[in-house]
């Protein structure tokens, strides 16, 4: 049964968008709208009517820049995974970031989906989120009073469907800190078909020396209540000689530490399975590449 939507309002700044949510209290705000569609047309037939509040034209949440003096990073949370994947700015100092959004539904998905919508749909199996944790993101939240505030990325996931959003804030922006000279990353998807959702997915973000790991830093996707950061597997990497003997261990580790579940799609004994391989996988594609 569809929910009667009998409002909606397409706001252009932050503020306009923010007042109209605390006027209208069962207000849905909505960006690409590709999985709020969806929802509404779950909900119970008794829900109350529904306004919806476009951000597409909130001129705060569009666009990506860089600090050149910090080597800051800010993406709106609006701009669409298409124009993530086609910015040279992304391309060239996230790649693991552009190589999940390449594979994050079809072009269709892509020109109207949006980063912000990605992360706050809070997914097991968001595409975007991995990559970002991998990354080590900070969100920036903000609330109607104009005041904001910055959350790791890893603490704005609190359970499936559920983020650290408070009632009246609004995800303004993703922050991403420049990875520096030796840094390389890798996002690894598995799924049914194509175009399907993540059964599995892996991003790997590493600083290397030849096959000597500095720094690593591993996320996972679909194989928890939320996506996860595999901070024991980073802990045995760093500062270690990469073998053939430690990425078996990474593989192992990385299996056993997840928190899978089976459902109509798979298994948890092959998302585990999956996690291993892909950890595995991606590592030593990363020190071949950076010891040749």
């Amino acid at each position: 049964m569809w929910r009667t939507i009998q409002e909606y309002h397409r706001p252009r700044s932050l503020e306009q968008a923010l007042a109209l949510r605390a006027e209208r209290p069962g207000a849905c705000f909505a960006a690409g709208g590709t999985d709020l569609f969806v929802q509404l047309g779950r909900a119970p037939a008794d829900a109350p009517p529904t306004s919806v509040i476009s951000l597409r034209a909130v001129e705060e949440l569009l666009g990506v820049t860089t600090d050149e003096e910090s080597g800051r990073t800010r993406i709106g949370a609006a701009v669409t995974i298409a124009e993530l994947l086609a910015h040279p700015l992304i391309n060239d100092n996230f790649p693991v970031l552009a190589q999940a959004c390449a594979v994050l539904g079809s072009p269709q998905i892509r020109n109207v989906a949006t980063v912000g919508g990605n992360l706050c749909n809070a997914s097991p199996c968001a595409d975007t989120a991995p990559p970002l944790l991998a990354l080590e993101a900070r969100v920036e939240l903000v609330d109607p009073a104009g005041g904001t505030r910055e959350l790791p990325l890893e603490e704005f996931f609190t359970g499936p469907g559920e983020t650290a959003l408070a009632p009246d804030e609004l995800l303004g922006a993703v922050l991403l800190q420049r990875q520096g000279d030796g840094a390389c990353g890798l996002f690894l998807k598995k799924r049914r078909v194509r175009m399907d959702l993540a059964l599995a997915s892996v991003a790997a973000q590493v600083k290397a020396d030849g096959r000597w790991c500095e720094r690593a830093r591993l996320a996972a996707g679909s194989v928890a209540p939320t996506p996860i950061r595999l901070r024991e597997v980073e802990r045995l990497l760093e500062g270690k000689e990469i073998s053939g003997q430690l990425l078996l261990e990474a593989q192992k580790l990385s299996s056993r530490i997840v928190a899978p579940i089976s459902d109509l799609r798979t298994t948890e004994e092959y998302r585990r399975g999956v996690v291993g391989v892909y950890v595995r996988r991606a590592l030593d594609q990363l020190f071949a590449q950076e010891a040749a």
